[in-house]
């Protein structure tokens, strides 16, 4: 009987342990969706898959920066669509883009606005297999060009060529090329490049290369790539959350600066597809650029923006002038 009794008791015991589990488990979880509750739902489009260039980002949301400026942030990926689209029709609040295609948006009366500067300078450029023996845009001729289809990219390229006495029309342009290592050498003999990413990335292959950086070439060249956008209409009516999103995700980017190897593990741990060491190097490579010689992260600069408008409104990529001082803004960054 006693035995019984004691076993009653065991019983009884655990099914309130059990009780007392399960209410704090769903306290926990009311708590958690109050919290979450309480914060503003946006989300920002990246303009590719993730990469390097996003790791300010990452950081905002993984550490909590986003939250304490009461943000519930989605990181989202354009998929079939172009961030631009998807950003000017209201369907995400903020995306990463690029200066040529802010102008040409506005071009056509697609209202974008660039808030930010991801990096400061441009780290692209013209990268071949050193033992092509391509040095200068002279040696352009008689080679294939590897074309990722952009409006403006043959432009740049054929300007470029113009500028150092080089025939563009002698160029063999090979369209659809948009993976570096399968293709340089065998289906094209120079291609565009970051360097951030392709050109660290072939240090550590020890593949050696010939690069030609597109801000040595002209300084109109020397434009913003990429840019964080948002649309004119939502800046107007959401001025606050602007401001709110742009202090976390300039400290997200300050940390990149400063610890770009913790900022790479962060990266990693959100996109663990991504090769590690190429993460690391492309993070201490940034870490250098994100900010450069600016004020602080972000900042961008109103001459920039007249160089290129006035370039690509020069080279007809454009049918409509574009105000260089409506297409930026550095109101929303922390002052």
């Amino acid at each position: 009987m006693k035995n019984r009794v004691n076993l009653f008791n065991l019983f009884c015991y655990i099914i309130i342990a059990l009780t007392l589990v399960l209410c704090l488990s769903s306290c926990k979880t009311k708590s958690s969706k109050q919290e979450q509750a309480g914060l503003q739902k946006v989300s920002v489009t990246l303009d590719w898959t993730p990469n390097t260039n996003h790791t300010g980002i990452y950081v905002a949301n993984e550490l909590g920066y986003f939250k304490e400026q009461g943000l519930d942030v989605d990181i989202l990926q354009p998929g079939q669509n172009v961030t631009d689209q998807i950003v000017a029709t209201g369907k995400s609040e903020f995306g990463v883009s690029y200066q040529e295609n802010v102008i040409r948006a506005r071009s056509e009366n697609i209202p974008l606005v660039s808030i930010a500067a991801v990096i400061q300078h441009n780290t692209s450029g013209f990268a071949s297999l050193k033992k092509a023996g391509i040095k200068s845009p002279l040696d352009f001729e008689g080679k294939r060009y590897g074309s990722w289809d952009s409006p403006s990219e043959l432009a740049i390229l054929k300007a470029t060529m113009e500028k150092y006495g080089a025939d563009f029309n002698k160029v063999n342009v090979i369209s659809g090329i948009y993976d570096f290592f399968s293709t340089i050498g065998k289906d094209a003999d120079f291609e565009w490049i970051y360097y951030g990413w392709d050109g660290v990335e072939a240090e550590r292959r020890g593949i050696a290369l010939n690069y030609i950086p597109l801000k040595e070439i002209d300084p109109v060249f020397d434009y913003y790539t990429p840019v964080i956008i948002s649309s004119e209409d939502y800046l107007a009516k959401n001025p606050e959350t602007a401001k709110k999103f742009m202090t976390a995700l300039q400290k997200g980017y300050e940390y990149c600066i400063a610890k770009p190897d913790s900022a790479a593990a962060i990266l990693l741990k959100n996109v663990p597809e991504l090769n590690a060491e190429q993460v690391k190097r492309s993070m201490q490579y940034l870490a250098k650029e994100y900010q450069s010689d600016a004020e602080s992260w972000g900042i961008q600069k109103s001459d920039v923006w007249k160089r290129f408008c006035e370039w690509m409104y020069q080279q007809r990529l454009i049918q409509l002038a574009v105000d260089p001082n409506k297409a930026f803004s550095n109101e929303y960054l922390p002052q």
